[in-house]
């Protein structure tokens, strides 16, 4: 018997299939015109503190649109691994490293949940992405444990504000364009995030944007010495 993860994956691979070829355009629009998707990125791999030569993981990679600003920061030096479910995204992704003239790029085409993350990773990022993962708590605590003491996860994606009554929550079908929006809804992914990346990272915060429609979570991959002790999340907003 077909579980409902299973069925949302499978939706989710098929919806992305079709998207891909226009995605980087019509990605633009998401989750309406005028949003600050771009600078929400930039924020996004600016948390990471990366250095040249460091290693960092993008989950859900799609298309490869956080790319270039993460090529920018870690260097021909540093290397660029990222993951994603949907073949056709991830044939997109390979055609702007070979246009790029990147050397430095790893592409894995797989599950999120499932992947294996390279032990002592310096970064992981995931952007408007994870909370569409069935599994996506996994996919953090797997991450966490693989990070290099110091290091930093970073997740960027989409939320309902706090308080939103549920008629008009099903307004808002635009922002989760993939999944089944009562699914997400009743899922409430971004609570499963933040509550995993306060379990399993140091120092973790979480700041709210545009109105609550965004969040940015951050954490710190902690040693072994120190991996019993982390804090409870540090919480901001911003409009």
């Amino acid at each position: 018997m077909v579980s409902q993860e299973e069925r949302t994956t499978e939706r989710l691979i098929e919806t992305y299939r079709k998207k891909a070829r226009h995605y980087d355009v019509t990605s633009r629009l998401y989750p309406v015109p005028g949003y600050p998707q771009r600078s929400q990125r930039l924020r996004a791999v600016r948390a990471l503190g990366l250095h040249p030569g460091a290693t960092v993981v993008d989950v859900a990679c799609g298309t490869g649109l956080n790319f270039p600003l993460l090529e920018r920061a870690i260097g021909a030096d540093g290397r660029l691994v990222g993951v994603d479910m949907t073949d056709a995204m991830l044939s997109r992704a390979a055609d702007r490293v070979a246009s790029e003239g990147w050397h430095n790029v790893r592409l894995v085409h797989g599950d999120a949940a499932s992947f294996g993350f390279p032990k002592g990773v310096d970064a992981i990022l995931s952007t408007y992405a994870l909370t569409q993962v069935p599994e996506c708590d996994e996919v953090v605590a797997h991450g966490a444990a693989a990070l290099s003491p110091g290091g930093r996860y970073v997740v960027l994606d989409l939320k309902l504000p706090d308080g939103t009554p549920a008629w008009m929550s099903r307004l808002g079908v635009a922002v989760v364009r993939a999944a089944s929006l009562d699914e997400w809804i009743a899922r409430r992914p971004w609570q499963r995030i933040r509550a995993t990346m306060s379990d399993t990272l140091v120092d973790p915060s979480w700041t709210e944007l545009c109105f609550g429609t965004a969040f940015l979570a951050v954490g710190t991959g902690s040693s072994a010495e120190s991996a019993g002790s982390t804090g409870s999340v540090a919480s901001g907003s911003e409009s």
